[in-house]
């Protein structure tokens, strides 16, 4: 029986199931002695690094985890399919020749079940997966008490994002590390060109522009043995679903840094336009291809957004900061006052905030200090899906409405077969939930 028959197949989890973690994993955990270990590792301690969701960000992911700390090994895999654990393990040449991939064949999980095996084995997790399974995981990862770095978005809906939000304030209660791979907020000109703009630099602000409007992404050709499910995870980029839309899962890193930017206050309401130019053949799922967006916070700042994947079509990721006294480009890490008088980050020496976040993770883990990024990772989730409701709906929608919406779309059953493909989204017609 092939791994993916024994964990890919059988017993799927139901829409509840999806929304808690199962209380079997955790008591496997701690009957081997790993839900009880302590958060605080010591010096020369060999930490042993989980990766759960093994494409191109999840293999960078645990590059970057394994180069932070020299007393670590790759020690666990999980993914829904085998193929994406063994093309991650190509990428660790190097690291592979220096005996840190310690991944045998009995710690390469596969199905829907896999980050179980990944949590029950593991100190340190290393989370990428399709944004969908991030509150399930996320909540597994915590209940068991291991350190953990999650990717960006951590839910497609305000239910998963609630349900992230707890598991952040249970993170908080057992110690352990939460890092985001919001990665802007871990790059040095960054943070000192926040720190210049929350010292009162640029004066008051007075409005915001940032743009995400890029090429468009990878595709995966259908292949005949898949079943519409898989067909779907394997393209997760454009299944609102899975993704969250790109608005959700790409230009999250924009609006991160505005709300950033207005010292972690986030935005009274949304007002979105948006829709599919180019993205218009089925294959596509049902994810638009562009968002344009006015935020408003409640001291009228507003903060004006668009982000678009087009072919053969000008690229721009910028952020503006426009203040009473000047501008701060952020991109540039550039402050121009109306004196005439310029500011720019020019230190010296590597500024890798991919690297720059791992860093940081691994010497609180080793410190005994605790590092919980819950809060803005989950706001800033949810500013993106505020946006999102706003397009697709043609309404303006609020941040309570968004915080307390009940829309859920996970599917009452995640299991190989048939998939339905939800509607593309029409301002007028789609409904807020």
């Amino acid at each position: 029986m092939s791994t993916r028959e024994k964990s890919g197949n059988k017993g799927q989890p139901s829409r509840r199931d999806f929304m808690r973690t199962s209380g079997a994993a955790i008591a496997t955990a701690a009957a081997a002695g790993y839900g009880a270990r302590k958060a605080y590792a010591g010096k020369n301690e060999v930490l042993k690094i989980g990766l759960i969701g093994c494409g191109n960000r999840g293999s960078g992911a645990a590059h970057q985890a394994l180069l932070a700390d020299p007393d670590t090994v790759l020690f666990a895999m999980g993914d829904t399919f085998a193929d994406q654990i063994e093309s991650s393990l190509q990428k660790f040449g190097q690291l592979r020749e220096q005996g840190r991939i310690k991944v045998d064949d009995g710690h390469k999980f596969v199905g829907f079940d896999a980050y179980k095996h990944v949590i029950d084995t593991c100190d340190v997790i290393v989370h990428a997966t399709t944004p969908q399974f991030r509150p399930l995981h996320v909540r597994a990862v915590i209940e068991a008490g291991k350190h953990l770095f999650v990717e960006k978005p951590i839910a497609v809906d305000p239910t998963g994002v609630r349900h992230v939000m707890e598991s952040c304030r249970m993170a908080k209660e057992k110690n352990v590390n939460v890092v985001s791979g919001l990665c802007y907020r871990y790059q040095f000109s960054k943070q000192a060109t926040m720190k210049r703009i929350h010292d009162g630099e640029i004066g008051d602000i007075i409005a915001m522009e940032t743009k995400y409007n890029t090429g468009p992404l990878w595709y995966k050709d259908r292949k005949p043995d898949w079943s519409e499910m898989e067909y779907q995870i394997r393209n997760w980029l454009y299944y609102c679903w899975l993704s969250g839309d790109h608005i959700n899962e790409q230009h999250i890193h924009s609006l991160d840094k505005i709300a950033w930017a207005m010292g972690d206050a986030y935005p009274h309401s949304a007002t979105a336009s948006g829709g599919r130019i180019q993205r218009i053949d089925p294959k596509y799922g049902n994810i638009y291809d562009h968002f344009n967006t006015t935020f408003v916070w409640s001291n009228g700042v507003k903060g004006f957004s668009s982000c678009r994947q087009w072919d053969g079509s000008s690229t721009d990721v910028s952020d503006h900061i426009f203040g009473t006294k000047g501008t701060a480009h952020l991109q540039k890490a550039l402050i121009e006052k109306r004196d005439g008088s310029k500011w720019h980050y020019h230190e010296t020496g590597p500024d890798d905030m991919y690297q720059n976040e791992h860093n940081a993770f691994f010497k609180a883990i080793r410190t005994g200090n605790t590092i919980n990024n819950g809060d803005y990772m989950c706001k800033s989730t949810l500013m993106a899906i505020m946006a999102r409701m706003s397009a697709y709906t043609g309404q303006t929608i609020t941040w309570d409405q968004a915080l307390n919406s009940k829309l859920n779309l996970t599917p009452d059953k995640i299991e190989w077969g048939d998939m339905p493909v939800a509607p593309v989204p029409r301002p007028g017609i789609t409904k807020f939930v």
